[in-house]
């Protein structure tokens, strides 16, 4: 049964009944918690056809409906808006309905297509916390859009080449030694890593010195012998030397190695990788396009520019006066060359932090002025920083909250917790290993995800990571709670599986309670994906746990005798747990069986 579906007509039938006029849109929200009932109409809007006050439009609405619909069993009107109370037996139908369809909250594939980038790291260093939020808002998004049938094409354009990686590279050949992550023991991304941080720490111990000499400061960073080294060796790479792209090609390939054991456990995957040294002059024939049909305009000096003052932006280089691409001329390109690669993609969507805002919106312009459609469904997802108790982070300085060990700290962190609790007496360590990994990563991406996407946060490891409060661990352990308890249950003989939801009136409100959150999950995704907001899954996950959790300690399960009701609860929790790991999944998050 769609209840929703079903009480929006049985609401026009009474309109039409009552009114004798055709009404639009209905607006039906959930009952203020100060209030009875589970559904409320917004009467307002219906004062014009009822020719009535809002409060008297309310109350002859359910008046006819309690008489007529058999849905509605009572109503209260507060000013303008009519609470409703529905119907225990409309409640049961709605459980069988959700217990009778695996595939719940999840729309068939129907063929339509996505892209969603995210990640899109630098090849100098190695991932960090930003990164993590990064991954998971990412992740999460193209999940929630496979939940609704699309196909979705994760991707990620890889900054492999530029002055950064030429830094890196200058300071490995110059104090390295030869070094190797096998000979040293690193991951091959936190090796280059440390040489981008040597760089930055020899830049300017030899700036200050060349500026004791008498050099004047802006003079002195171009002068630093190892400063003058990376930009050789940008030249050279550009001059595709061979010496230079084999020292490259070796580094980042050290990199590569590092950031896929990282994603490994970060639990993300990628289905195509886009590389900047492959795409970064992919736009700049689309921009001398664009200069021959005169949506753009080019200097004297050589130079091409768009002017985007109409549009309330304004100017923009696309080429230098050299001819040399900028990293929106690059972005032009990358931007047309996917939807050629996926002709089918109905758009794109950017996870990219809130410091590139004006970047896109001049993207997305800039694809619109050159006539491709597809731009006006280009989406940047903008998300906040993340701070942390200790405060920002700076790569240069190496201070940055490395990814890897950030994963590593909540896992230990949930091992202790889960040995403190005696939880695991009778686990091998193979299965506490696997619980805690479950755990602490579980917490890890739940904090990151349950804020939403463009407000900027703190991250405080020892919150997330508690059993109790607005955390992954709190879902996870009400989740293991009834899979203990439908163990029981089937030891009892209690079969979820032959229900047909025999009526069991009346219910208690706190099951109620849950059949409504469970009746709101479908709407959650496409609310979510609407909103390019995993928080609004990750809240819900939060409300639909707790809502159990008041169930299981109000109402008795096994101290029930009557057998009707207690399959009935039996069936709740089933339903519970189902969508639980269902919501959790689409966060990138799993859920034990025992914790």
């Amino acid at each position: 049964m769609n209840l929703d579906f079903t009480l929006r007509s049985e609401i026009q039938k009474a309109i039409d009944a009552l009114f004798r006029q055709p009404v639009g849109q209905l607006q039906i929200q959930p009952t203020n918690a100060e209030f009875e009932g589970s559904h409320t109409l917004v009467c307002f809007p219906l004062v014009k056809i009822s020719k009535r006050a809002p409060e008297a439009t309310a109350t002859a609405l359910g008046e006819y409906l309690v008489a007529n619909s058999g849905l509605v069993s009572r109503f209260n009107v507060v000013k303008g808006f009519l609470n409703m109370v529905i119907e225990d037996r409309a409640w049961i139908q709605v459980l069988q309905a959700i217990h009778a369809n695996p595939s719940f909250g999840f729309v068939p594939p129907h063929g339509r297509e996505l892209m969603v980038e995210y990640s899109s790291p630098n090849t100098n260093k190695p991932l960090h916390l930003g990164h993590l939020r990064n991954n998971f808002l990412g992740y999460s998004v193209a999940e929630i859009y496979k939940a609704l049938g699309y196909t979705v094409h994760k991707v990620q354009i890889i900054n492999d080449r530029g002055i950064h990686i030429c830094k890196s590279m200058a300071a490995w050949q110059a104090y390295g030694n030869g070094v190797t992550p096998e000979t040293s023991g690193l991951k091959g991304d936190k090796l280059v890593g440390r040489y981008y941080v040597e760089f930055d720490k020899h830049y300017r111990a030899q700036v200050k010195e060349l500026m004791a000499q008498g050099v004047a400061e802006t003079e002195a960073e171009k002068q630093a012998p190892i400063m003058k080294a990376a930009v050789d060796l940008l030249q050279k790479w550009e001059a595709k030397d061979p010496d230079v792209l084999a020292l490259w090609q070796k580094m980042n390939g050290w990199v590569y190695a590092g950031f896929e054991a990282t994603y490994q456990r970060m639990g993300v995957d990628f289905d195509k990788l886009y590389f900047e040294s492959e795409t970064y002059l992919s736009g700049k024939d689309e921009v001398l396009k664009g200069v021959e049909n005169g949506t753009f305009i080019k200097k004297e000096d050589g130079s091409v520019w768009v002017d985007l003052t109409a549009d309330g932006l304004d100017q923009k280089v696309l080429l230098r006066s050299d001819g040399t691409s900028v990293y929106m001329t690059q972005d032009i390109g990358t931007a047309i060359l996917r939807f050629r690669d996926f002709p089918k993609i109905e758009g794109q969507v950017y996870t990219v932090g809130n410091e590139q805002e004006y970047h896109f919106k001049v993207l997305f312009l800039i694809l619109k002025k050159l006539g491709f459609a597809f731009a006006e469904k280009c989406y940047h997802l903008s998300y906040g920083m993340v701070d942390l108790p200790t405060g920002k982070m700076k790569s240069r300085e190496g201070t940055v909250v490395d990814a890897d060990d950030l994963m590593e700290e909540m896992v230990e962190e949930a091992t202790q917790q889960t040995h403190a609790l005696g939880k695991v007496a009778e686990m091998t360590p193979n299965e506490i290993r696997e619980l805690t990994e479950m755990i602490g990563l579980g917490a890890l991406k739940f904090f990151l995800l349950k804020v939403d996407p463009q407000k900027r946060m703190l991250f405080d490891p020892n919150e997330s990571i508690q059993l109790q409060g607005h955390t992954g661990p709190f879902i996870q352990y009400t989740h293991a709670r009834i899979r203990s308890i439908l163990r029981k249950a089937a030891a009892l003989g209690v079969d979820v599986s032959t229900w047909e939801g025999t009526a069991t009136s009346p219910l208690e409100p706190a099951e109620r309670e849950v059949i409504f959150k469970l009746n709101q999950y479908p709407q959650k995704i496409h609310e979510a994906a609407r909103e390019y907001s995993p928080a609004v899954v990750a809240n819900y996950a939060f409300e639909l746990a707790k809502g159990y959790n008041q169930f299981y300690q109000t109402v008795p399960i096994f101290q029930e005798s009557d057998a009707a009701k207690l399959q009935l609860r039996v069936v709740l929790s089933h339903a519970v747990a189902d969508v639980l790991k269902k919501a959790l999944r689409l966060l990138g998050m799993q859920v034990p069986e025992r914790m």
